[in-house]
């Protein structure tokens, strides 16, 4: 929000520099971001003067130029080549002086240098009003009134107006400050607290009047839930046109564009007061009737933008006899806004429901700034003043008469809220006592009045306007940051306390995950849990009854809680891609949504997605492909590391899995994981093979906290390694290979593994070979040769009968 300091000073008699001020609301929560200059003359005319253009004669080298001398205040005139048609000797004319800088309405800058045209030295430029900021005409130079003095600097004829602008990040709550008219107020409880005691200024509606009655425009309100005061006034004989340079000045300063005198008008009583206002062309009004309602879900309107927009049943809207005109609080429409050929109008200032406002505003698409204030809530009680404000203004500044009585309706007054404020609980909070005098004081000057005082606290009455202090601990805030935090004295002992906390807690568990994935080249990926319903119709797990689905959604691709991890990180995949990276390693934790029998159900997820080649290729070893077995080794050693073992398997094939596997402990599923089906990944685009994993993170949780840590003592004895070669039946696997070892050998093996597998060339048919290493060790002595032997020959012998190996 843009505040213009000389605006501020219309409300504040106050001479501080505007690093000062700013630092002030800054202490009072209006933090200041920046603070900008602002120029009504761009450059503010340095380095142009007035020159006396002694001679003018035709160029001896161009038909269309004209060779000068002019009288510039130095000691001698200066030549200056001039290509406008209109340029004569004996004007007194705007001279550009070599070294100035010229800023042109369409915000180039020009820098001045002596030079020569076709032929000829030229000592500066002489100025049309365009090229200096001055206007629009750029038929021929700018000509100067007569009898100025040469050598004058054009800042002094000419009005320009310096402003410092602040840019203040305005938190939503702040409805208050969402004016000059606010942060003046703010600003005044500020300078009480130090003791600097200034008036503030409203602007006086005093002079309020009805010229006559000739132009009655009847108003109802047909909800007034949601327009619970409207108000309106009608003037006539008005001239349209340009505002004046002071009011354009005011809009220029805070980035806003002037329009026409009555825009400008409302425009600038919104941002004065904080209270917006819409004026119509009375004459486009039908059957002289305002009606605040709303309209079927369907109905078409055509809003300023020139944009078609289709109507909710909830849009509240201003109408007249026969149709929309408006969409109110928010935008108006493009039949009745206000144009050079209008002649009365019809002026609105209201109080809307702001969560009306607010869904309007978003379900359109559409951020105003009236809408913005009408969704944070106007000060309800400050609607017909300010409806008398800008009438008088627009009466000033158009020469229009103002020809109806104010229509009023407010049927249900808003009462202020109601806070008892405890002493006691201010102290407890701030960690200080602050004197009654001195909380009195703020809150006279913050319009909180105190009802009743007693000696344990005071009753207030909160104006309504105030919807973000309604409870005790909003008045200790307001308190607080009047006050000053750094008035807030430190004590010198500080008290902490260790909690004792889990192991298992969620965020250490993260933490350790998210380390490992990523020393072992995954990134991590943070997507949006809201996604397009689009996404369930991919796979049938996912149902539009068990969908989540947002009230009031931005857009449809943002509509509903995703019921499934996989699809925002094939979008991550797929954007990847398109951008010439292909091979990706990432993981996310995130939740997933779904509604089943009018119950919401939250459950989280450790999601990983590989695709790619798993290293580039070099002179020590080839690419090789990212594949199942690879993210097979992530999934595991994620389970490792969690200390998760003596899981099963099962086959995994579905709607999102071409091949892959399920792990279960205890009739729980802790992952599935596998290659994604080639129909998902033909909806993201995606041409090579993606695997993906997704953790139960809720299971593992649960399992993990049960798990009790048992340590042992490293062994003092060393372990023996022995390998056998055994042939077999290719329909032999690996795992009864160790079951049969672990049962044959239960105390001394320690693990077996398998580190190479033969077939083909040289084996029986139907025959494989498979190179086995077995780890032998006994924690309490060292093993002999013979009982080693003894072991391999028992394990030898339990292949052999029992699979019918045979050793190599």
């Amino acid at each position: 929000m843009k505040i213009s300091y000389n605006w501020l000073k219309q409300f504040l008699k106050l001479d501080w520099e505007a690093e000062k001020t700013g630092e002030l609301l800054t202490n009072l929560g209006l933090e200041v971001e920046g603070i900008s200059l602002f120029e009504s003359i761009p450059g503010s005319l340095e380095g142009i003067v007035v020159g006396h253009v002694l001679s003018c004669e035709k160029h001896p080298d161009a038909d269309r130029l004209k060779l000068t001398t002019v009288d510039i205040g130095l000691e001698k005139p200066v030549q200056i080549v001039c290509g406008a048609p209109n340029v004569a000797e004996g004007q007194m004319v705007p001279v550009a002086t070599i070294g100035s800088t010229l800023h042109t309405n369409e915000g180039e800058t020009l820098k001045i240098k002596k030079g020569k045209i076709r032929g000829v030295e030229s000592h500066g430029m002489i100025c049309a009003e365009d090229e200096l900021g001055l206007g629009d005409n750029h038929d021929g130079i700018m000509i100067l009134s007569e009898g100025l003095i040469p050598g004058t600097a054009c800042s002094e004829i000419f009005k320009i107006e310096n402003d410092e602008v602040f840019e203040i990040g305005l938190t939503p709550n702040r409805a208050d400050a969402m004016s000059h008219h606010g942060v003046a107020r703010d600003l005044k409880a500020g300078l009480i607290q130090r003791d600097i005691h200034t008036e503030l200024i409203t602007p006086s509606v005093s002079n309020f009047n009805v010229e006559n009655r000739s132009l009655k425009i009847d108003v109802s309100v047909e909800n007034n839930n949601l327009a619970p005061r409207y108000c309106g006034v009608t003037l006539s004989n008005l001239i349209v046109q340009p505002s004046p340079d002071w009011l354009k000045n005011r809009l220029r300063a805070i980035g806003l564009s002037p329009i026409n005198n009555v825009v400008d008008a409302t425009n600038y009583v919104l941002h004065e007061l904080g209270q917006p206002l819409h004026a119509f062309d009375a004459d486009r009004i039908l059957g002289k009737k305002i009606i605040v309602k709303t309209l079927p879900s369907g109905t078409k309107f055509m809003t300023l933008d020139g944009e078609e927009r289709i109507l909710d049943k909830e849009d509240l809207m201003i109408c007249d006899d026969e149709k929309p005109m408006c969409i109110a609080g928010v935008f108006g429409g493009i039949n009745t806004g206000v144009t050079e050929n209008t002649k009365s109008i019809f002026l609105e200032s209201a109080y809307f429901d702001p969560v009306s406002i607010r869904k309007t505003a978003k379900r359109h698409g559409l951020n105003t700034d009236a809408s913005f204030r009408f969704e944070r809530g106007v000060d309800i009680n400050n609607v017909e003043y300010c409806l008398r404000r800008a009438a008088l203004l627009i009466r000033e500044i158009t020469g229009g008469d103002i020809t109806s009585d104010i229509i009023d309706l407010y049927p249900r007054k808003k009462d202020d809220y109601q806070v008892f404020l405890s002493f006691e609980k201010i102290e407890a909070l701030i960690g200080q006592k602050i004197p009654a005098d001195t909380i009195k004081s703020i809150l006279a000057s913050l319009d909180i009045k105190v009802k009743n005082a007693t000696e344990s606290g005071l009753g207030l009455l909160i104006p309504f306007y105030r919807v973000d202090v309604q409870r005790e601990v909003d008045v200790i805030e307001e308190i607080l940051r009047v006050y000053g935090y750094n008035n807030i004295d430190s004590k010198e002992k500080l008290n902490a306390s260790i909690a004792s906390t889990s192991r298992f807690e969620d965020h250490k568990l993260e933490k350790l995950i998210g380390d490992l994935l990523a020393s072992r080249g995954f990134y991590e990926i943070l997507t949006n849990s809201l996604t397009t319903p689009g996404y369930d119709k991919l796979i049938d797990n996912n149902s539009e009854e068990s969908r989540v689905t947002i009230l009031n959604p931005l857009s449809t691709d943002l509509s509903v809680l995703r019921q499934n991890m996989l699809f925002n990180a094939l979008e991550t995949v797929s954007y990847n891609i398109n951008r010439k990276k292909q091979n990706l390693n990432f993981f996310e934790f995130g939740k997933t949504y779904q509604q089943i029998k009018s119950k919401y159900i939250e459950s989280k997820h450790l999601s990983l997605i590989v695709t790619g080649i798993r290293n580039e290729n070099s002179w020590i070893a080839p690419s090789k492909p990212t594949d199942f077995y690879f993210l097979k080794a992530a999934v595991e050693l994620v389970l490792e590391r969690l200390g998760i073992t003596n899981y099963e398997s099962f086959s995994e094939q579905n709607d999102i899995f071409h091949e892959g596997l399920s792990l279960n402990k205890n009739k729980t599923e802790l992952v599935s994981f596998g290659m994604i089906q080639k129909a998902i990944l033909k909806e993201f685009d995606i041409k090579q093979d993606v695997f993906y994993a997704d953790f139960n993170w809720d299971a593992l949780s649960k399992i993990i906290s049960k798990n009790e840590i048992i340590f042992e003592k490293i062994s003092r004895f060393p372990e023996v390694k022995r390998d056998l070669a055994l042939l077999l039946d290719t329909g032999i696997s690996f795992d009864e290979i160790k079951t049969i070892a672990y049962d044959t050998e239960r105390n001394l093996l320690k693990s077996i593994t398998l580190f190479d597998v033969y077939t083909g060339k040289n084996l029986p048919p139907e025959k494989k070979s498979y190179a086995l290493g077995f780890t032998i060790g006994d924690p309490h002595k060292t093993l002999t040769d013979k009982q080693i032997d003894k072991i391999m020959k028992k394990l030898q012998q339990r292949f052999e009968k029992e699979l019918g190996a045979v050793l190599r």
